[in-house]
């Protein structure tokens, strides 16, 4: 008797063509397809979606695992997959639209991206010497050269590191020093509500002493004065006119490198995060499509920076893959008021709006009723990044922003997965508040035991993870092959085998719907019992004086740990300690959670340490919960001046 041949799930030509997943039917026909024939649905997609120089013959290789090399053979180049190749149709369409802090703006076509960076390109060339494999180092404001910057890199094959202009000098001298840095693009400063700010002081403090570094771009953004050191600074706008507007791209493999970017080393040395070219661009662009389903004619904004990964994959790289305007904006949502952002929205007509929940949070708190003064009604799409969103801040963003009509896409990813692993896709997925949903079409993602590797059942906690490499996964810590494998293989075995681990901590519902809990080690253990604390935060939140929260433990001599909460109230009056509203936070947890979760302490704060990127410092937190000196550097914080204030009302 013959073997029965195995289906082969594939979408129909229509499908594939419209790059839209529009029911959960079809979602479920394309993971079906992903579990039965891996290689076959990531090789039908990388053949339909990139543009390659010369095609692959392997689509993936898994003999030296972790180190895994996806469509061996294949040549391509990111610069031209993102521009050159949207030029015979789309040469007089909006590529960027920038928004500047000061209300400059900018409409760039994709023929002028296409001229601008092949002059930038011939200027790291021709006047600094960047070649294939080199490392340059982007230190800038929220303005078009940075994604000039960017491409151009792209276009030679030099790999990238930017640095978020937050950082300090030491932060930047560290990734320099690690990448092994030829050249260090940055300006002068910028604006930050209204107000000039300087970048180029601490590039020179970061390059005192030793460096790799030959030599310093600066491009000249808020005219404030500053030191060129002979020899090593030049000016951007001396040298780019000089440039020709053609440059042949470089033909790159596709595993070669595309950019480095570190991770902030909040837990020791920063990590360099190496993304390749083909399995990352193809990815930004495949999410791009079905999270966000931009259309041709849509404006799409993503308020992040470029700075961090969200900015690199759906700023820059994936709108521009797929051949979308997206806007880059510099500056701050709520500056010169809260209805910034809504302003804008209603002046270019913005389909599609990514932002993050603390973002979402602050302008709930400053403007709740400026949505209500805009007309938003060409917002189709609404997206949020970098941590769970608690329900009272979707439920907002849900009604008084989307009008109650939009899709909400909460999307679950991190810099190591190059683009969204877990999100609803708009108009196909029901959506529950808060809930990240299902993994995407090819995406093995599944909730694990740590102990035992099985998947675990609903209700009960276990650690994210991704069982099957994919093409736009970290390929590796720059320069440290064995930190690679011990920071994302080393915790979770399925099966036998290491599979990647995100670090974070989750559970499914009765339907299958994936939230997370948070990072595992901002779990709490609380008389055995592991609290997540994003769980006990979005119990908090749910009180309506509650503008913000933090959860930390705190060494506890019964329970082993207690839970000891940060609170900002919407009135901004309450500080140090309230019996009252303390009683009505816990009442709150005890009916969301049960008496375990109760706080054993909290404090009314006027704010959180946050870096800024909107990124809470928890370990501040924990060590002022623990009555211990704060020994780290905050001088990259938004406000360093609240970690004084959050000490005070601890101790009042």
């Amino acid at each position: 008797m013959s073997e029965m041949k195995k289906p082969v799930y594939k979408p129909n030509r229509e499908f594939a063509a419209s790059a839209r997943i529009k029911n959960m039917c079809e979602y479920e026909t394309l993971q079906a397809w992903a579990t039965e024939d891996y290689e076959g649905f990531w090789g039908h997609f990388a053949k339909e979606k990139i543009t390659w120089q010369t095609p692959f013959d392997t689509v993936m290789d898994e003999s030296d695992f972790p180190f895994v090399k996806w469509f061996g053979g294949g040549r391509l180049n990111v610069s031209v997959q993102c521009i050159d190749r949207h030029l015979q149709t789309r040469k007089n369409k909006a590529a960027i639209i920038f928004e500047g802090d000061r209300g400059d703006k900018q409409t760039i076509t994709y023929m002028e991206l296409h001229n601008s960076v092949n002059r930038f390109a011939n200027m790291l060339k021709n006047e600094f010497g960047v070649r294939k494999g080199d490392r340059v180092v982007i230190y800038m404001p929220m303005i078009p050269e940075a994604a000039y910057a960017m491409l151009a890199c792209a276009r030679l094959g030099a790999i990238h590191s930017i640095v978020f202009g937050g950082f300090s000098a030491e932060a930047l001298r560290d990734r320099i020093a690690d990448a092994q840095a030829k050249v260090v693009i940055t300006a002068d400063g910028a604006y930050r509500k209204n107000k000039p700010y300087m970048l180029k002081p601490v590039v020179d403090k970061a390059l005192e002493g030793d460096t790799p570094v030959e030599k310093v771009c600066v491009v000249e953004r808020n005219g404030e004065e500053i030191v060129w050191v002979e020899g090593r600074d030049v000016s951007y706008s001396d040298l780019i006119v000089k440039q020709s507007i053609h440059c042949e791209p470089e033909i790159m493999e596709s595993e070669d490198p595309l950019f480095l970017l570190y991770t902030s080393g909040s837990t020791g040395k920063p990590k360099g995060v190496q993304h390749n070219s083909a399995g990352y661009i193809l990815w930004a662009q495949m999410t791009m499509e079905w999270v966000f389903d931009v259309k041709e004619s849509d404006i799409y904004w993503c308020t992040a920076d470029v700075g961090w990964i969200t900015g690199h994959t759906y700023i820059v790289y994936g709108p521009l893959a797929m051949g979308a305007t997206t806007v880059m904006f510099e500056g701050v949502p709520t500056y010169p008021d809260a209805g910034r952002p809504w302003k804008m929205v209603e002046e270019y007509r913005i389909n599609q709006f990514y932002t993050a929940p603390t973002a979402i949070r602050v302008l709930h708190k400053m403007g709740n009723d400026e949505p209500k003064k805009y007309d938003l009604s060409s917002l189709k799409v609404l997206g949020t990044v970098g941590e769970p969103i608690d329900p009272p801040a979707w439920k907002w963003y849900y009604e008084d922003v989307g009008n109650s009509k939009c899709a909400i896409v909460d999307t679950y990813w991190q810099t190591e997965t190059g683009g969204h692993i877990v999100s609803p896709l708009p108009g196909a997925t029901p959506i529950k508040p808060g809930c990240a949903t299902f993994p995407l079409p090819g995406i093995m993602a599944e909730i694990l035991d740590p102990k035992t590797g099985e998947k675990v059942e609903a209700g009960e906690g276990g650690y994210m993870c991704v069982t099957r490499p994919w093409p736009a996964m970290i390929r590796g810590v720059w320069g440290d092959e064995e930190r690679f494998k011990k920071s994302y293989f080393g915790d979770v075995k399925k099966e036998g085998r290491a599979v990647y681990f995100t670090g974070d901590g989750a559970v499914y519902d009765e339907d299958g719907y994936i939230t997370i809990t948070g990072r595992t080690d901002d779990v709490i253990n609380v008389s055995g019992h592991r609290m997540g604390t994003a769980e006990v935060e979005a119990a908090i939140n749910k009180h309506e004086g509650v503008a913000e929260v933090a959860v930390v433990g705190k060494p506890h001599d019964l329970k082993g740990e207690g839970i000891f909460s940060y609170v900002i109230m919407k009135n901004d009056t309450v500080t140090g300690r309230n019996m009252e509203l303390t009683k009505e936070i816990n009442n709150i947890i005890k009916q969301e959670i049960g008496n375990i979760a109760l706080c054993d302490d909290i404090v009314f704060v006027p704010g959180l340490p946050k870096t800024r990127s909107g990124k809470i410092m928890r370990r501040i937190l924990r060590a002022i919960a623990k009555g211990e000196a704060i020994t780290q550097d905050i001088s990259t914080l938004e406000d360093p001046s609240v970690v004084e204030k959050i000490q005070n009302a601890v101790n009042t």
